[in-house]
């Protein structure tokens, strides 16, 4: 079972459209899926399947080891896809972890999954936490959408400098530019700039375009809603570069 996580500290760069998309088209792909949605706000829920959808379960009986991970688990969203949807308890993530000492709650809990599921995709909040850190050290590859502007890329400046100060491998942070508008000269400057201003990145970029934005109002992934659009190409390609990052490097 390989482990990836969606994560950027700065809100609103895109990081919920991909980890969706990528979800999706693993699971097209042959590959057995679990998308767990992180963030309290349960921005997925929209982007996968509509609002009314699925709904997410306190996770009080989880972390207390008291419910087994399986039974947060909305089998089959999709073929091959299962889910766990966020929910506002999530926000007491943090006070759990804290009271833990010596172990990685979140690799823990993954661990019964690992016979029936190929990846896990986790969609984190844009917090610089423990549970953060939790999702850096248990990944195989975190996957970081960057808005090609200098304050986003000082805050991936950041972050990588924290990973590295924790050690916990700076070579599996993978940037990718994100909600591109090539419109704006400072967007196409630095997206041009490339592995200059961010170091290992996946030499892709997702352009801004409103049908990403459907999404939400849509409940479907890209490659449902607008399979044709190049954000949805743009998808595919990280989708490639993620199983080479996995399973061929």
């Amino acid at each position: 079972m390989r482990i990836i996580a969606f994560y950027s500290p700065k809100g609103g760069v895109g990081k919920t459209a991909a980890a969706v998309n990528i979800a999706y088209l693993a699971s097209q792909d042959n590959c057995r899926t679990l998308l767990w949605d992180l963030d309290p706000q349960g921005a997925s829920s929209f982007y996968l399947a509509g609002a009314e959808t699925v709904k997410g379960r306190k996770l009080s009986k989880l972390l207390e080891g008291k419910a087994p991970i399986a039974k947060f688990i909305h089998d089959d969203v999709y073929p091959g896809l299962d889910f766990i949807p966020a929910h506002t308890s999530f926000r007491n993530f943090d006070i759990k972890l804290e009271q833990e000492s010596g172990s990685n709650v979140l690799r823990d809990m993954l661990a019964p999954l690992s016979e029936e599921t190929s990846l896990v995709i986790l969609d984190c909040p844009p917090t610089l936490s423990r549970l953060t850190e939790q999702v850096l050290e248990v990944a195989d590859r975190v996957y970081v959408p960057v808005v090609p502007t200098w304050l986003a890329v000082n805050s991936w400046n950041q972050l990588r400098q924290f990973v590295k100060d924790k050690k916990l491998g700076a070579r599996k942070l993978r940037p990718f530019f994100s909600m591109v508008d090539r419109r704006k000269n400072l967007h196409k400057e630095i997206v041009e700039q490339g592995s200059e201003v961010l170091a290992n990145n996946m030499g892709v970029a997702v352009p801004y375009a409103s049908v990403v934005e459907r999404m939400g109002e849509e409940g479907l992934p890209l490659e449902r809603l607008a399979p044709h659009s190049p954000a949805a190409e743009v998808y595919r390609q990280i989708w490639a570069g993620i199983r080479q990052d996995l399973w061929n490097a």
